[in-house]
């Protein structure tokens, strides 16, 4: 028996690159595009209209002479960026290389400039907020609905035609094998097409642009009116900061007071400069820090040392600032000296009381909105960034709350679930959610508002109970799958903004990137339905046309092969 070959690799000779051979490099520009690449699907999907809409009323109108830059381009670079988890500078170089990156936000031809510099993702994220892309999630949540309806309108429609055709082909074997005739409306009874009322709730969910459940009749019951499935869940996106110490916070701090103290230092106003020790200081910070095995006595040394100072640097600079009729500091500086100040009394009080948490503790002095917290998690007990609760509604992710401090996510159940009601007209018939949402006075409200809550039972409930609301493994997949996709795949583990709102838009945009992604996965499907409908009628029309041409004589012969045809049409 021979050997299969096997297919190899293309494998080009080696070339000499002196020579310049960038003239003769192949390249596929001058076929089409491919019509099935991920940008060209995406960029046929997205409301661009209604994007550019929200985003020009954001931004405003600008009195500069030059025409600002094209809305789709900027919001196109921020998708691209965030759903290839890219940096600001690789995404503006990604597009200019990529001639499907430059077709996705609309650019009529390639070109190797970079679309615009790569600082302006900054004003982006600034004035792009996080209601503004909330707007653009709810009306992707109504895009993907009328999706799905008109995928389900189309495939009722091919039944239909698929029995109709049905239908008539055995009339005709029938008539011509066994010399039968047979009644129409028999043959109508016999293979059903829609039923009125199908059609009559499917048309009434296209005018509302709720989805198909809300759109129905409304009865005085609440239970019968309540649809859907709303899964909810809270999970942390962890800034891109260093693990915070006392220690490490204090000695940076006195660094930042140091380059204060040099910048507003003047020799004519103030005389002989202050005195400062950042040398030893940095030695005895090195000591305990560079130390393998740190005993509690030495960090607390350390930190005492530290303390000190923090605390002399920051009394020259006030001593300084005395000879100023005002404030010297540009807007960096002064932030950074009011937050050293607030970060030396909180360090000074945790040092004094023996305690190592309070109120609005500060982690970072250079992003001092972020706080600690806690998960309970095994691998990461605390973590550093933004708290964030998210609702998913058939498989499209809604950003409900984002805070910077810890909370009770259990109190904004209420909240997710009135969210839910103003986006569909109606509540939803089931929560799914973990059971720190699960309190007495969320079952008590859920409850009057007969809603399912399916969590586990308080108390020692019957069996029938116990199955009827018990939550099947795998359930809750949904929305925690989402936090791992957006965490390992988009960089929700690593918010690099450092701003607060560029953060909260960071992760807004995330978000976004996500539903988009859906999207394009429950759109697909739809496209390849008139695919399929004109290799239908392809397929009817040559069998008509076989009838004909072969006339009666010849019937009998090609009725095995139209038998076949028939029966693999049915399978499909």
């Amino acid at each position: 028996m021979a050997k299969e070959r096997k297919s190899r690799t293309f494998n080009p000779r080696y070339e000499t690159t002196s020579y310049g051979f960038l003239a003769g490099f192949e390249h596929p520009f001058e076929r089409e595009l491919d019509s099935s690449n991920r940008w060209v699907v995406l960029a046929k999907l997205i409301p661009w209209d209604e994007i550019c809409k929200a985003y020009l009323n954001k931004m405003g109108k600008s009195g500069v002479v030059r025409r600002p830059v094209n809305p789709r381009i900027v919001l196109g670079s921020l998708i691209i960026k965030h759903i290839c988890g890219l940096d600001d500078r690789e995404t503006v170089d990604q597009i200019s290389e990529n001639i499907y990156m430059q077709y996705f936000p609309g650019y009529p031809g390639f070109t190797s400039e970079k679309p615009f510099d790569a600082s302006l993702f900054v004003e982006i994220r600034k004035r792009l907020s996080m209601e503004t892309i909330n707007a653009i999630n709810e009306k992707i949540v109504r895009l993907k609905t009328h999706f799905e309806e008109t995928s389900n309108k189309q495939m009722v429609i091919e039944r239909s035609r698929n029995k109709e055709a049905s239908v008539k082909t055995d009339a005709v074997e029938k008539a011509e094998t066994y010399r039968l005739e047979t009644d129409k409306e028999e043959l109508q009874s016999e293979y059903p097409g829609n039923s009125p009322a199908e059609s009559k709730e499917s048309n009434s969910a296209a005018k509302t642009g709720l989805p198909p459940d809300c759109a129905s009749d409304r009865t005085d019951n609440p239970a019968e009116t309540n649809k859907g499935r709303l899964l909810i869940d809270a999970t942390v996106c962890p800034q891109n900061i260093a693990y915070p110490t006392d220690l490490d916070l204090l000695s940076e701090a006195r660094e930042k007071s140091e380059q204060l103290i040099d910048s507003i230092y003047n020799i004519k106003l103030h005389g002989e400069k202050p005195r400062t020790d950042r040398k030893k200081a940095r030695k005895e910070y090195l000591r305990v820090a560079q130390n393998k095995k740190k005993t509690k006595k030495k960090i607390r040394n350390a930190i005492r040392k530290q303390l000190g100072y923090l605390h002399r640097n920051i009394r020259s600079i006030n001593r300084l600032l005395d000879a100023y009729p005002q404030l010297p500091f540009d807007r960096y500086e002064r932030k950074y000296f009011y937050v050293i100040q607030t970060l030396l009394a909180q360090q000074l009080t945790m040092y004094l009381t023996h305690t190592h948490t309070i109120d609005g503790r500060i982690v970072s002095i250079h992003q001092p909105h972020v706080r600690p917290i806690v998960r309970g998690k095994q691998s990461v007990p605390v973590e550093f960034g933004a708290k964030i609760q998210v609702s998913t509604i058939d498989g499209i992710s809604i950003l409900d709350e984002l805070g910077w401090d810890a909370y009770n996510e259990g109190v904004f159940l209420k909240v997710s679930v009135e969210k839910y009601r103003a986006r569909f007209g109606c509540y939803p018939k089931e929560v799914l959610a973990d059971q720190i949402y699960c309190t007495r006075a969320n079952r008590k409200m859920l409850k009057e508002m007969c809603i399912i809550l399916r969590a586990k039972p308080l108390g020692r409930p019957s069996l029938a109970s116990a199955l009827s609301i018990h939550v099947r493994l795998g359930e809750r997949n949904p929305i925690e799958g989402k936090f791992g996709q957006a965490k390992t795949g988009y960089g929700m583990d690593c918010i690099n903004a450092r701003l607060k709102t560029t953060s909260e838009s960071w992760i807004a945009g995330i978000i976004l990137a996500l539903n988009l992604v859906k999207l394009a996965g429950v759109n697909t499907p739809c496209l390849l339905v008139n695919v399929c409908r004109s290799f239908s009628a392809r397929l009817y029309g040559m069998k008509d046309y076989l009838y004909i041409l072969c006339g009666g004589d010849m019937r009998q012969r090609f009725f095995p092969m139209i038998v076949a045809t028939q029966s693999d049409r049915v399978e499909t």
